[in-house]
């Protein structure tokens, strides 16, 4: 029945795309299903059996052999549940121009991909760049003292002509006022979710991520419906450790998301920097026992960081928003956000039809103004790019 429904929301795809979303997706989505299998093991299966689709076809003893996976495992990728639990996530994404990036996918973040415990998948919203030449992981307490909230704020304006992608998880705290610092300087800022992406946690945060989707956005590697349960958050961290050159901690406890997010990243050979406080203040000492032992460097301004991360500063120029120069359509500017998003493969028009739910016709039409207004080249291969 579900397949059924998706088949009738996807008549305005070409036969290709449509083949390509139903065989390939759906198995990739169906891999995120399996409770009893993680990223690790579930690259393991797609490597053993060839392809995402191909695990769903073997059989119970052929998926039995596979090491790490034993008949319990096997009876549950071949279980009547997985399949359309992924149904119901492909029509989720489908109506909500949710971006997925699977691991083998080309718009895998590349950070992520030198790390085998990353997300099988990764869903995002909004215009993020995941191949920003520089990024900055901030964390710190959901209770910052004043002087840790003017250090962030003060931070950040002064990152701002380094030209850093400012990533954090969107919490209460140091995440809020980090992304809230990088939207006011115009800076590209990504909030990395706990929960499904169809939820935000915290709710009163819902307003600075909707800000956060002009240049930016949200991700998650946790399927629609997913709450904001105590073991997500680890799991999290690891993905603000995993896009990000170098992690900065500012304000923490001994325990906690950001000595977590800290110790990730120095596991994984990213550069890991703290700000030190008051030995007798417990919001300094989760930052002091990293600096104590080696694992962060100190760091009392942003040039300390831009020094040891050797960031020169940028010469490239901030566009103005383009609603400044031209009196763009809401559709024309969803084009624009699409073709800027996957700028560096210079996306396909079936692509762009597929991410931004338009018929041929009203696409092709949309298409042909923007290179009338000088804005987007075409490629060959029915290619394009952005001109501006």
């Amino acid at each position: 029945m579900f397949l059924y429904l998706i088949l009738c929301n996807f008549v305005f795809y070409s036969p290709k795309i449509l083949k390509l979303i139903m065989s390939g997706l759906l198995y990739q989505l169906a891999l995120t299903k399996i409770k009893s299998v993680g990223p690790v093991t579930a690259r393991n299966i797609v490597s053993y059996c060839g392809s995402p689709e191909e695990v769903f076809r073997q059989s119970k003893k052929s998926l039995s052999k596979i090491p790490s996976i034993g008949l319990k495992t096997a009876e549950e990728i071949l279980s009547n549940k997985v399949l359309p639990e992924a149904e119901k996530e492909l029509e989720f994404i489908r109506k909500n121009k949710i971006n997925h990036h699977f691991y083998l996918d080309k718009t895998y973040p590349s950070r992520l991909k030198n790390h085998s415990d990353s997300p099988v998948m990764l869903f995002s919203q909004g215009n993020i760049n995941f191949e920003h030449p520089r990024t900055l992981g901030i964390v710190g307490t959901r209770q910052p003292t004043e002087q840790g909230s003017l250090f962030c704020e003060k931070l950040i304006d002064d990152l701002q002509e380094f030209d850093i992608s400012i990533i954090s998880g969107l919490a209460y705290g140091i995440d809020a006022i980090s992304h809230q610092t990088a939207i006011k300087n115009g800076m590209q800022t990504i909030g990395i979710l706990g929960t499904g992406i169809d939820r935000t946690y915290p709710a009163v945060n819902r307003n600075l991520r909707n800000k956060m989707t002009a240049k930016g956005g949200v991700a998650t590697e946790f399927t629609s419906g997913t709450g904001p349960d105590k073991e997500n958050f680890p799991m999290r961290n690891r993905i603000i450790a995993g896009l990000s050159d170098a992690v900065l901690v500012i304000e923490s406890g001994l325990k906690g998301g950001s000595m977590i997010t800290a110790h990730m990243a120095f596991g994984y050979n990213k550069d890991v920097f703290a700000i030190p406080g008051r030995i007798n203040d417990p919001m300094s000492s989760g930052p002091n026992y990293l600096i104590k032992s080696n694992i962060a460097g100190l760091i009392e301004s942003a040039t300390d960081l831009t020094e040891k991360m050797m960031w020169q500063k940028s010469t490239k120029i901030h566009p103005v928003q383009l609603q400044l120069f031209y009196e763009l359509s809401k559709d024309e500017q969803k084009i624009l956000s699409i073709i800027r998003e996957d700028d560096q493969q210079c996306p396909h028009v079936d692509t762009i039809q597929y991410y931004s739910g338009f018929v041929h016709s009203k696409l092709t039409g949309i298409i042909l103004g923007l290179e009338c207004k000088n804005l987007i080249k075409s490629l060959p291969g029915s290619r394009f790019m952005l001109k501006i």
